[in-house]
């Protein structure tokens, strides 16, 4: 499953070679029918928390302080022949694929994978798959809630994402309740007065329950930091290009550039591995940027 193998290839192979099997350290092999039923009962949600696990065994764990997270979507086509046979979108109501667009593959039939990476490491710390017709900026909400069942944003960390999350709502979404600093690389439409303006103490801040004084400072101050980096968001731009070299190693060197699946279920288990794998490949073979980008264009 990992490196798209035969499961039937698989077990031959384990049955005929005894080195194999004590490498593995497999006593019995599985029949090809027990393999596809044991896969065929993982739930997708479990399967990805299994592989949160695995991640966070195999890459450095975070270490004590502030982080820096980069989020960004890309696409997963699937493999239908739609210059063939006309696909319409109301073909596609009730299946879990939708058409969808993309800025360097044009238009394509499949869901969308948003990944969420912790700065320097570029360690996988959440993902989720959605329909490929959902925007981004709806996205945001989504994948923060996901960070935050993870444990894996603190109050104070920083966030790298592109244009396409940008809305006025999401800054405040961000700062408000999640005490994040969320950096949206900005449109040019963005009017930062008025932006700056919406950053007003929230309501819940004066909750009794709270200690008010002390909600107040760390608001202030992520707003300080908020103000400071998003000014500058040009400058931050080689950080979050990290993600998409990340994302073209997860495409050609895992095997998800086009996928033969073509369900929710089965897509969120392939790229379950995928991102396991990438993740596995630059803890252990990536030292910088340069190397990362080799490692994605070869």
């Amino acid at each position: 499953m990992y490196f798209c193998l035969e499961i039937s290839y698989v077990v031959s192979e384990l049955q005929d070679k005894k080195k194999l099997r004590k490498f593995m350290k497999i006593k019995s092999v599985p029949s090809e029918d027990e393999v596809y039923c044991i896969m065929s009962s993982f739930d997708p949600d479990r399967f990805i928390d299994f592989v949160v696990v695995l991640l966070n065994n195999v890459c450095s764990r975070r270490k004590r302080g502030l982080s820096q997270i980069i989020i960004d979507s890309t696409d997963i086509d699937l493999d239908f022949n739609w210059f063939k046979k006309k696909i319409t979108k109301k073909m596609l109501e009730n299946r879990e694929f939708k058409w969808g667009y993309s800025t360097h593959r044009g238009y394509f039939i499949g869901m969308k994978l948003t990944l969420a990476l912790e700065y320097p490491s570029l360690k996988p710390i959440a993902f989720i798959v959605n329909e490929a017709n959902v925007s981004e900026y709806t996205v945001y909400p989504q994948t923060l809630e996901e960070l935050k069942r993870r444990k894996k944003i603190r109050a104070g960390d920083t966030l790298f994402l592109d244009r396409g999350y940008y809305s006025y709502e999401n800054y405040v979404i961000g700062i408000a309740k999640y005490k994040i600093v969320p950096v949206i690389f900005p449109r040019v439409n963005c009017k930062f007065n008025k932006l700056f303006d919406m950053l007003s103490y929230p309501l819940n801040i004066f909750d009794s329950k709270r200690n008010t004084e002390n909600e107040k400072k760390l608001y202030k101050r992520l707003v300080i930091k908020f103000k400071s980096l998003i000014k500058n968001w040009k400058e931050l731009r080689p950080i979050r290009s990290l993600i998409e070299d990340t994302f073209k190693l997860a495409k050609k060197a895992c095997n998800m550039e086009t996928l033969h699946r073509y369900t929710m279920r089965s897509v969120k288990k392939y790229c379950s591995l995928a991102v396991f794998l990438a993740g596995a490949v630059i803890a252990f073979c990536v030292s910088d940027k340069k190397a990362l980008q080799r490692l994605a264009e070869s």
